[in-house]
């Protein structure tokens, strides 16, 4: 009898997923099904890019997965005791489910003024609105993460006669070396962009951002990057989660609570080297989707899969089209003195995300320097090196 896997989401992990299913298992064996409510594939690390007015490569979903079925449609309910997912008045039946949701901007104090990159639509808004803003109009960027970072170069960039201001808490790039912040600066200088620190936001209206120590900064938009979470539906559904609502999983990416259910991607609570949790990521969702997708093939074929290997080894950040910054990491995340930066770093995080794409349609990840085996067949994982806007570190 055909094993059936579904897959929900169409993100880096779950195409990662999908396509490594497919390539594994013959159409014999196991059908393999990737279940989105959205018919396009969204390369959420070019996001801030849609925003800031510029053209991005678009796909169709059924066009990037290579052997899986594609079903359009909402998920809006899980059935774990009876194996079935409910997409509106239907239902699905599983006998292996790949939970892939991904993450969502959490809007809390922001809602109905902020404007995110979460998505793709969000991105279209934000896009249109800057595009009304008059000369001498003043876009502010919550939170100094990548995702903050990359929004606030990108428009100041883009948009020269707007002053973009970025509001953080913290030092922009606090977490990276000396030299990373450094050159961060000088890019923010150069561009115009006016970065206000010990800046809390607790509250977003229609003229601005409220801090926490009652000063109130006039913007004509102001852009959220500060808050993600994940959606309900895992813990609706009695999977054992975390106290973010994100999956537990095993070293294989198995919920400790449902042997037939993997979470990947930004909807799994996944740890690293030390027990490090793993940031949102890219550089995360593509190796662990991989390997999840081994762990399913070794379990089917009746043998015991390969845990995770994991380790970081660059982060990477663009700084506008002709800057950008690859700062150097442990294994564990931690930076290294050494940093990459300028136009060398913008074309090396260029061909980062275009590798993640590239890699997320071929069910592959090719040899690295530095990388660890996380597979179960010979085919070894690559060391992971790019961030996301859906996914990165951006708190």
């Amino acid at each position: 009898m055909t094993h059936q896997i579904v897959i929900i989401g169409a993100g880096y992990a779950g195409l990662m997923a999908a396509n490594r299913l497919a390539r594994r298992l013959s159409p014999g064996r196991a059908r393999v099904t990737l279940v989105s409510d959205a018919e396009t594939f969204v390369e959420r690390v070019r996001l801030h890019q849609v925003a800031a007015g510029q053209a991005v490569p678009e796909a169709a979903v059924p066009d990037v997965l290579r052997g899986a079925r594609f079903v359009r449609g909402r998920v809006t309910g899980i059935a774990p005791d009876r194996r079935e997912l409910r997409l509106g008045s239907t239902t699905m039946a599983y006998d292996t489910l790949v939970y892939a949701a991904g993450s969502v901007a959490d809007l809390e104090g922001a809602a109905g003024h902020a404007f995110t990159v979460a998505g793709a639509e969000d991105a279209g808004r934000l896009r249109d609105r800057v595009a009304r803003i008059g000369a001498g109009g003043t876009l502010a960027v919550v939170g100094a993460g990548a995702t903050g970072i990359e929004l606030a170069t990108e428009l100041a960039e883009c948009h020269p006669a707007l002053r973009v201001r970025l509001l953080a808490s913290e030092e922009p790039g606090v977490q990276w070396s000396p030299r990373a912040r450094a050159h961060l600066r000088r890019v923010f200088d150069r561009l115009g962009v006016e970065v206000v620190t010990g800046a809390k936001v607790v509250e977003v209206d229609a003229s601005g951002a409220r801090l926490a120590d009652g000063r109130h900064v006039t913007a004509d938009a102001v852009a959220w990057t500060t808050g993600f979470r994940v959606i309900t539906l895992a813990r609706e559904a009695g999977l054992a989660v975390d106290g973010h609502g994100r999956v537990l999983v095993d070293e294989t990416s198995r919920s400790i609570s449902h042997p037939d259910v993997y979470a990947i991607g930004d909807a799994a609570a996944v740890r690293g080297p030390g027990g490090r949790e793993l940031r949102m990521a890219c550089a995360t969702a593509l190796p662990v989707g991989r390997n999840a997708a081994d762990a399913i093939v070794a379990r089917l074929g009746g043998r015991e899969p390969s845990p995770l290997r994991f380790r970081y080894v660059v982060h990477c950040v663009s700084l506008g089209r002709r800057d950008g910054l690859i700062q150097f990491v442990h294994a564990d995340d931690r930076p290294h003195a050494m940093a990459l930066t300028g136009r060398p770093a913008a074309l090396v995080k260029e061909l980062v995300v275009r590798g993640a794409t590239w890699m997320a349609r071929r069910g592959m990840i090719p040899q690295m320097p530095g990388a660890t085996r996380s597979s179960t067949r010979s085919e070894p994982s690559a060391a992971t090196s790019a961030n996301a806007p859906e996914a990165n570190a951006r708190r």
